[in-house]
């Protein structure tokens, strides 16, 4: 892999600022020595309340319940965009994806392009402190080669391009959309109507990819890499491809009802989770390792896709949506002897936030494309009440549409039209609209929000476009 002349600067200066800490002898150093490894697991249109710890009255999920009884539950945990690609790019970079020029929320095959190779991610951020990273799931910030893992920091990658329901390689042909029942019932059949690569590194290994297997076939490869690392610092970043539809399990695990196909996906992601925290335990590096659960959005709502989609109650909304059940996610961190077990915190954070708590957590300072967004919450997640976040923007696109400034949140497709407001610590459901009540808390919130939101259009950098030679 060729790197561009400005990103090999920028990782020679990285590498030359953790050389020599001030207080060091440098003949002794090892940079990477007693730096704690980090996995994150992300799930795809997982609902907020689809996990026994956040209230599931059907779902049972063992092993991440476990994971939060001896770790944290953040119940005002939330990503960026209540669409995968989008969500995604902000997680990697702590960037709105605005910043990053994201014109549209999610790639497709036809796309040419990606999240720009010059940014950078926490792969990029964590291999110069001696990190040995891999991306084993689902990618989907942009399929071209300039912007798969492997040009993105990652040394090893194993997954799916782009969404499980897209095609190689325009997007074009008969696709079952729409016929879940149909599909769940007619497993074998089904998984060949949808022609979604598999790629290893660089390198297309199965076309169509056989989904049925493919969660327990990340998890596998997930099990070999951390073995295969447990002497040195590793990053994984595993992002599953289900549940999003169409929705495929196992032989073993598999239950002809259509009504349990969801239920059933879930429950064997749980399963799967449980094989990488058991994995973790038996090599000794529990006390050394953070895992952090969450999903990129909330769930298809019922009336879009019936039974096959989530649950966000007691939120509103579900993927697409920009209330609450689009954006807030359930999350788990585990970190035993570091993250304190057995807490819940309502606090604010934000998938924004991991890249600037991964890289405090690692004693790394990123020299970054420019500005980001996320905060260092590194304090607030090993225990303090306080968290540093109380604002977030919430973008369609490149178009502000909300803001949430502590317990209160404007939100509307224009801001200057009668946005609604919205107080989510008595009304979670956001049901009841204040914005006629109190129009002076609707002007603050909006000039705080356009305030910020003009700062990150001066600042705004390119996304990357691969174009033919």
């Amino acid at each position: 892999m060729t790197l561009n002349p400005r990103r090999l600067i920028r990782r020679i200066i990285l590498c030359a600022t953790l050389m020599v800490p001030a207080h060091s002898n440098a003949e002794n150093l090892n940079p990477s020595e007693g730096k704690p490894n980090f996995i994150i697991i992300l799930t795809d249109d997982q609902g907020y309340q689809d996990l026994g710890v956040f209230g599931s009255p059907n779902i049972q999920t063992p092993n991440i319940d476990q994971m939060a009884h001896e770790g944290r539950i953040f119940t005002s945990f939330y990503v960026a965009s209540p669409l995968c690609s989008a969500s995604r790019a902000a997680l990697l970079t702590g960037c709105y994806p605005k910043r990053l020029g994201m014109e549209k929320p999610v790639f497709f095959p036809q796309d040419n392009t990606g999240v720009h190779q010059d940014e950078v991610t926490l792969a990029d951020m964590l291999k110069p402190a001696g990190y040995t990273t891999a991306c084993i799931g689902k990618w989907h910030v942009g399929h071209r080669k300039p912007f798969l893992p492997t040009s993105q920091g990652f040394d090893y990658y194993y997954g799916i391009p782009y969404s499980n329901d897209m095609n190689h390689p325009d997007n074009s042909g008969g696709k079952p959309w729409g016929k879940w029942d149909a599909c769940w019932k007619s497993q074998e059949e089904m998984v060949k109507r949808w022609n979604t690569p598999l790629l290893e590194n660089e390198t297309m290994i199965e076309l169509p990819v056989d989904q049925r297997t493919i969660t327990r076939r990340y998890t596998d490869k997930a099990v070999e890499f951390i073995t295969a690392n447990k002497e040195k610092p590793f990053f994984l970043y595993l992002p599953h491809s289900m549940p999003h539809v169409p929705l495929f399990v196992p032989d073993e695990v598999y239950d002809p009802d259509p009504m349990n196909a969801y239920k059933t996906v879930i429950e064997h992601i749980d399963a799967q989770v449980g094989r990488v925290v058991d994995t973790i335990k038996g090599l000794g590096l529990a006390e050394k390792t953070t895992i952090i659960f969450t999903s990129d959005n909330g769930p298809w709502l019922a009336e879009s896709i019936g039974h096959h989609g989530g649950s966000a109650k007691p939120l509103n909304g579900g993927k697409g949506w920009f209330m609450e059940g689009g954006i807030r996610v359930p999350c788990v961190m585990w970190g035993p002897g570091r993250i304190p077990a057995g807490t819940t915190t309502d606090e604010m954070a934000s998938t924004l936030d991991l890249f600037p708590t991964l890289a405090h957590l690692a004693g790394v300072e990123p020299v970054t494309r420019g500005p980001i967004d996320g905060l260092d919450i590194s304090a607030f997640i090993l225990g303090e009440e306080t968290s540093p976040r109380s604002e977030l923007l919430y973008y369609s696109g490149q178009k502000l549409v909300g803001m949430r400034k502590g317990d209160w949140k404007i939100l509307g497709r224009n801001l200057n039209k009668n946005p609604a407001l919205y107080h989510l610590a008595e009304d979670l459901g956001e049901r009841t609209n204040r914005a006629e009540e109190l129009p002076q808390k609707v002007a603050e919130l909006k000039a705080r929000a356009e305030a910020l939101d003009a700062r990150i259009s001066a600042e705004k950098r390119t996304l990357g476009v691969d174009s033919p030679e």
